[in-house]
């Protein structure tokens, strides 16, 4: 299977260069950023098309930045948020939500705003669990 991500790639903030927030992971993030990468290359492998992460692994000081819950999976290196490069973000929705349910994995919340449309994907929560959740939300 090809490696379509990185730890630096899922670690990669424009709100951290912004307001200089160093956003190192530790070994422990690490290691679950890695585990993310590796359940993240088949879902690229079967959707067939380059996916953008748009958020990936959060410390605490730009969690707060960008907003996060302080709950957020993100904190952990459990979390992604991504999008296809295609555009096709409909489609994209539809595809993840039908490829996941064969997985284990905690949270899938097809998120929109005022300006954006994204897909979070969750692979545990901060508590270790993995409920399959799915929500629509509006932020």
């Amino acid at each position: 299977m090809k490696n379509y991500f990185t730890v630096a790639e899922l670690c990669k903030s424009d709100t951290a260069k912004a307001f200089k927030i160093d956003n190192t992971p530790d070994k422990k993030i690490i290691a679950n950023l890695e585990r993310m990468i590796k359940f993240l290359n088949p879902l690229r492998e079967a959707w067939g098309s380059a996916i953008r992460i748009t958020s990936g692994y959060r410390c605490p000081k730009l969690n707060r930045a960008v907003g996060g819950s302080t709950t957020s999976a993100h904190l952990t290196g459990n979390a992604v948020d991504m999008q296809p490069v295609n555009g096709k973000m409909k489609e994209f929705k539809r595809f993840v939500s039908e490829w996941i349910q064969d997985q284990k994995w905690d949270q899938l919340l097809k998120e929109k705003s005022a300006f954006s449309e994204w897909v979070h994907l969750g692979l545990y929560s901060n508590n270790g669990l993995q409920r399959k959740q799915i929500k629509n939300l509006n932020v």
